[in-house]
């Protein structure tokens, strides 16, 4: 089972057109991506939920990663919402999460498990009210051990999101910053957005100018950690310095939105999301989602599977919204080809989809055929706001795409 989630990963990960060199660093990072990669996702769920615009009923096609919008999207009442990942640690996370959800007996229980994340409690709760309900494959996962000989259940009493390929190395950078005299956490003390950004001015842009940060971010395997292949990292950097991107990058998330409402600069900046009552959370954690939540978590179907082979082996005109998150940076233009011929055989009238890029431009035009590319409406004008707007603040750009009439 191990060696073929791994075939998958590799599948999807290393270009067998590239040098032997570029081949070693693919097969680096699916390595270091066959674990657990995002306890959280990265991509933000309220400017999912607008730019998909989910009715009801609605049938969702998602990648699922940490899950975090997975469930989320429960709140706009879709009628179902198949996720699918080839990483094996995050299917267990989202059905940790959906049965979690499912069986916590309150609000409480909930926000302590997955908001705090670091409570023995939750180890108690783990084994009263989900262990008994969790399928036998995720239930392995979680009562087997890590790398460290840790089980990977007590991450919930020690601080899940410090761990995971994104959680370590969001911890280096913190090591990195308090060894150059500089405290990230000191970001969470702002009272404004005038005082987050005089706090970024004076603390961090200078960070990105010493000559060591400068030379570990030109390495492409430096942002591994990120989830970011060696594919997708020149599209990120477009050219620039990727010290220069990245300052860029985080001068975003710290500057441009107020910390009370953006949960992604708690987990940078805190690794971990605020525990007061006001604290911002994604959706799917918020009280007055809750009884909504819990109510529709088993409309939600995970599949250890690819977008496009789950798509192929789906009937014609069967989704109404499809989100990719970045995956399309990694493809080529064949995988690019066969996802969307099955996206367009499967998309109902007023079909949206949505992803996400390293780069600022849509990577569509001249990769897709144009017969294909002609079905889809490009909304630009959209785009351009929903990228402003996405609180993760690392993509280049956020795209939305909409389903021509078939006779246009």
């Amino acid at each position: 089972m191990a060696s073929q989630a791994n075939r998958k990963i590799a599948t999807a990960v290393v270009r067998e057109d590239a040098d032997q060199k570029q081949r070693l660093l693919d097969r680096a990072f699916a390595l270091a991506f066959k674990g657990l990669v995002y306890a959280q996702i990265w991509e933000d769920p309220v400017v999912d939920m607008e730019a998909l615009a989910i009715e009801p009923g609605k049938r969702i096609a998602t990648i699922a990663s940490g899950g975090c919008n997975v469930f989320s999207y429960l709140t706009a009442d879709p009628g179902e919402i198949v996720a699918v990942d080839l990483n094996t640690a995050h299917v267990a996370l989202n059905h940790l999460k959906r049965t979690a959800i499912e069986r916590l007996p309150d609000h409480a229980s909930l926000r302590r498990f997955f908001g705090d994340a670091d409570s023995k409690a939750n180890i108690a709760d783990y084994q009263h009210y989900i262990a008994p309900h969790l399928d036998a494959v995720s239930r392995a996962y979680w009562e087997g051990r890590d790398l460290a000989g840790r089980r990977r259940i007590g991450g919930f009493a020690r601080g899940l999101y410090r761990r995971g390929l994104l959680g370590s190395f969001i911890g280096l950078a913190h090591l990195a910053a308090r060894l150059n005299g500089v405290d990230p956490r000191i970001l969470l003390s702002a009272k404004s957005v005038a005082e987050q950004r005089a706090i970024f001015d004076a603390k961090f842009a200078p960070f990105f100018d010493r000559g060591f940060i400068r030379w570990v971010t030109a390495q492409r395997s430096s942002l591994f950690g990120l989830g970011i292949p060696p594919a997708q990292y020149d599209a990120l950097a477009g050219g620039k310095p990727m010290a220069d991107v990245l300052r860029a990058r985080l001068e975003k998330l710290a500057c441009e939105f107020p910390l009370a409402d953006n949960y992604f600069a708690w987990q940078a900046f805190g690794r971990g999301y605020a525990k007061d009552d006001r604290a911002p959370l994604p959706p799917y954690l918020q009280p007055r989602h809750y009884d909504a939540v819990k109510a529709r978590a088993d409309r939600v179907q995970m599949l250890h599977a690819n977008m496009t082979d789950m798509l192929a082996a789906s009937d014609a005109a069967s989704f109404d919204r499809y989100i990719f998150l970045d995956a399309q940076d990694w493809m080529s233009d064949a995988q690019l080809a066969a996802l969307w011929t099955e996206v367009t055989r499967t998309a109902r009238p007023g079909a949206r989809v949505l992803f996400r890029t390293a780069a600022e431009p849509s990577l569509l035009p001249g990769r897709l055929p144009d017969d294909l590319l002609r079905r889809w409406d490009y909304r630009a004008e959209d785009t351009a706001g929903f990228t402003r707007r996405d609180r993760s603040a690392i993509y280049g750009g956020v795209h939305l795409y909409v389903l021509r009439d078939a006779g246009i």
